[in-house]
């Protein structure tokens, strides 16, 4: 038998005859290593224990210790487990595909009857009795007619279409968990016993289309959730709970700041304390942007389809765009316009107006740029996801030897601006061409090397996105965390040297001849609309006080006190202070409660003792303890406080 060379991540090879597995590889290390092993990486390649290796090739053995494939390999066998647990209870119940997502996986199921929550419960009870069962796990093999024989004999029309959908040169591999049978790309672990019993929870149940087409049947999908342990899934669960809590659209409410309706889908209507923490939000960043160097624009909402079809945004961003048709007098035709889904075609358009010079650049132009785009019913949800937003949107114009410095002069700021907003941290990806892209090879090689030279000018770690990059040029995404540990992408740099090209954009050099300018998209907040979401939910409604839109209540705790909370009131506003009065016939109490619920950051009590000596109370929202102030230190304080950051 021919033999083959396998290198261990410590270096050395070790021999071994064609077609052993890396099960057999990890008995041969240690018989602890074959008992803990779950996968291999194989030349990189997630493996399961089970296939065999015919070729030289670098190999590493997986266990629990390495979290990527140890929780990739729990979800996957839990949704596998899942199924089989389902048709244990229910045997007439049609299975179709259950992948790995985020945190857990889901399984599609068809079933007459809809799951209720004791199902769930019965579900994973019977997960728990599989998983303690130790069923190995095991593969095969097989071709397609056989494959088809089988799922048709076990009255599998969804396994059935889906064998017909892999390719002719894919092999198909069939599993079984103890003896029940899923078909599945792999890789799996060793047994049922591996998995975690303590680790997982079935969340929820959800209708869903075959194949995500309306006119198939509708399914029941079931999510869950798993970990590696308990602990884990516990700190999960509570970051679920705590997310509820501060769930935007809940808090919007609260604090009535927005809503959407039928009438409008995915576009926001603000009320006046939500358009209060939008204006105060984008006069921060304009006073940020021109202190940076950025000259600010406006461009129109409605453009002609040959200017999206001259920039290429016709060709790859037409299903998502707002198509608007008009019969202009005179016309043959109708002229058909769009509304702009991003601002880039435009501001080529105010480049272009006069010669420019090398002297002229770098030409940073910015714009809080209206636009909308198209996002299906389903996925759109409260501000984080709109038909219609806002964008903090600048489009830099340079010369080759400029984007260096532009990428660390973006950084800087964008660093400056999450921290004043209370975001310390942020993760860098570096996404690379996709496949679907306009350029050269040539051109795409030369830029995304002069981008990961930038980045790495910057000082900054990055993580490499493959295929992740926009259509036109790479970039950089920007990834901050929030107080509950979630991660939100904001930020962008994108390099684009496709678009001036496109549309025509030139200056003239040192040389006294015509060049094209790169062009660089770049955005700190992305959406106002969902940045905003994102702060209500970090905060938890709790905003700063300077972004607060109700800044303080002055409440009466007597009637006779009401002509002293006017003054208050007259003296906060006449110093920039969002405050107003509260001299309701209520009880204190009742009217603390009140503005707490609505996040007033800070209520000030006024009863005859501080009419008497022209002071305060001042309770501050989550302080279950009030302090004395004269008035005039009270104004100060707030003063000071009120002030934005790049101000104070």
């Amino acid at each position: 038998m021919s033999q083959i060379s396998l290198t261990f991540p410590d270096g050395n090879s070790r021999s071994y005859d064609a077609g052993v597995t890396p099960a057999q590889v990890a008995a041969s290390i240690a018989p602890s290593l074959a008992k803990a092993a779950i996968s291999a990486q194989v030349n990189g390649k997630h493996w399961d224990l089970a296939w065999p290796l015919t070729e030289n090739a670098a190999i590493a053995i997986n266990t629990m210790k390495d979290d990527a494939p140890a929780l990739e390999l729990i979800r996957h066998d839990l949704a596998h487990v899942m199924a089989r647990a389902v048709q244990e209870l229910w045997p007439t119940v049609k299975v179709t595909i259950g992948p790995v997502i985020e945190n857990g996986w889901y399984y599609d199921f068809d079933r007459a009857e809809p799951f209720t929550p004791e199902d769930l419960g019965a579900i994973e009870a019977k997960m728990r009795e599989i998983i303690n069962r130790r069923d190995p796990v095991t593969t095969e093999t097989w071709d397609r007619a056989r494959a088809i024989a089988y799922y048709e004999a076990q009255n599998e029309p969804y396994k059935v279409e889906l064998v017909g959908m892999i390719p002719e040169d894919q092999q198909i591999r069939m599993y079984w968990h103890g003896h029940w049978q899923d078909l599945c790309r792999g890789p799996h672990l060793q047994h049922t016993g591996q998995l975690p019993a303590d680790a997982f929870k079935l969340m929820s149940v959800a209708g869903a289309y075959w194949r995500g087409d309306s006119t198939r049947p509708m399914l029941q999908r079931i999510y869950g959730v798993a970990f590696k342990n308990r602990d884990a899934l516990k700190a999960h669960l509570t970051m679920l709970e705590e997310a509820a809590k501060r769930d935007h659209r809940k808090l919007g409410r609260e604090m009535e700041l927005f809503h959407l309706q039928e009438e409008a889908p995915g576009m926001v209507f603000w009320h006046p304390n939500g358009w209060r923490i939008y204006r105060t939000l984008q006069e921060y960043m304009r006073r940020r942007l021109e202190k940076a160097g950025y000259r600010e624009i406006n461009t129109p909402q409605v453009v002609d389809r040959v200017l999206w079809e001259r920039s290429g945004h016709w060709e790859a961003y037409r299903e998502n765009m707002f198509i608007v048709e008009v019969d202009e007098e005179g016309a043959k035709e109708k002229r058909i316009n769009a509304l702009k889904p991003m601002n880039c075609p435009c501001h080529v358009q105010v480049y272009n107006q006069g010669l420019k010079s090398y002297r002229d650049l770098p030409l940073r132009l910015a714009e809080f740029g209206s636009c909308h785009r198209y996002e299906s019913s389903g996925s759109m949800h409260g501000l984080m996801r709109v038909r219609g937003f806002t964008q903090d949107d600048a489009h830099i114009f340079c010369t080759e030897d400029q984007i260096g410095a532009e990428c660390v002069g973006f950084i800087t700021l964008l660093a400056s601006v999450y921290k004043d907003l209370g975001f310390d941290g942020f993760e860098i990806k570096f996404s690379t061409r996709p496949d679907v892209r306009i350029g050269s090879d040539e051109t795409w090689d030369k830029v995304e090397g002069m981008l990961e030279t930038a980045i790495k000018s910057a000082g900054v770690p990055y993580t490499i996105d493959p295929g992740e990059g926009a259509f036109y040029g790479p970039k950089l995404d920007f990834k901050l965390t929030d107080a509950i540990g979630r991660k939100w992408q904001c930020g962008t740099f994108q390099v684009d040297p496709n678009l001036p090209t496109r549309l025509g954009a030139e200056y003239i050099g040192e040389d006294g001849a015509k060049h094209r300018p790169y062009m660089l998209h770049r955005a700190i907040l992305g959406s106002f609309e969902r940045f905003i979401g994102i702060l209500i939910e970090n905060y938890a409604g709790k905003l700063p006080f300077w972004l607060a839109p109700r800044q303080v209540v002055v409440a009466s705790i007597v009637s006779d006190a009401d002509d002293f909370v006017n003054e208050v009131v007259a003296a906060l506003r006449e110093k920039g202070i969002r405050a107003e009065a509260d001299t309701r016939n209520e009880k204190i109490n009742y009217k603390v409660r009140e503005h707490s619920v609505g996040k007033v950051p800070v209520i000030l009590a006024v009863g005859m003792k501080e009419v008497e000596e022209r002071t305060v109370s001042m309770r501050r929202l989550g302080d279950p303890q009030s302090r004395s102030l004269a008035l005039q230190d009270a104004l100060a304080e707030l003063v000071a406080e009120a002030l934005p950051p790049d101000q104070q």
